[in-house]
């Protein structure tokens, strides 16, 4: 049985559903089990133990970036755990123990920093190539930096840019394999401040069918 510490998605320890809470140096995290639940009790908790598995499947392909993206809201819990509770909430649709992600809900960054505007994303010459406007608003500043996820939800593989182009340059690319050729992607741009102390909600560029090899 696990005990919840500070509600739903706060700390707990112990073993709720398919998961496993635990603590390390005062840290709180969360991990699957090896192995499936056996016979699992009522349909709230097979839709829960769905809900868990989906999202950590989806999440765990793409980590390093969460943990910049999402480590403002780390408070005494991981990078991870707090981008599990967003997209728990906020990114799964389904019913019935049958749930998938909702693509355009996914965040790979959450925070203050000003976006820029006019961002727009475009298949160019072997690339994902991201422009916006580069004038720095509000909290923003001409350093700031991309950060930008390529998820091929054909193959379920992911490339990750956690250097990408400074705001003031107004652009980003990231290669795709050739081996994706055909597939299509969905794109995820961020920003955060060159100190790193500042991240921006990150923006849903859309999908992107690759032409044919």
């Amino acid at each position: 049985m696990g005990r919840i510490k500070k509600g739903i998605l706060g700390g707990f320890s112990g073993k709720v559903g398919s998961v496993v809470g635990a603590s390390w140096k005062s840290i709180d995290y969360i991990r699957s089990l090896p192995a499936s639940v056996r016979n699992p009790r009522t349909p709230a908790q097979v839709n829960q133990r769905s809900k868990f598995a989906t999202v950590i499947k989806f999440l765990t392909k793409f980590t390093p970036i969460l943990n910049i993206g999402f480590r403002n809201f780390a408070n005494n819990q991981t990078a991870i755990n707090a981008a599990m509770s967003y997209h728990i909430h906020n990114a799964i649709i389904g019913q019935d123990g049958e749930y998938e992600i909702d693509y355009e809900k996914v965040m790979i960054s959450r925070g203050p920093l000003y976006k820029p505007l006019l961002c727009e994303a475009m298949i160019d010459n072997g690339e994902i190539a991201i422009g916006w406007d580069p004038k720095p608003l509000a909290n923003g500043s001409s350093d700031d930096y991309a950060i930008v996820l390529l998820y091929n939800k054909t193959k379920d593989e992911v490339i990750v840019d956690v250097n990408g182009e400074t705001r003031s340059r107004g652009y980003t690319g990231v290669d795709f394999h050739d081996h994706w050729l055909g597939d299509e992607l969905e794109v995820y741009i961020g920003f955060v401040s060159d100190d790193g102390k500042l991240i921006s909600d990150s923006m849903y560029m859309g999908c992107f069918k690759l032409p044919d090899a």
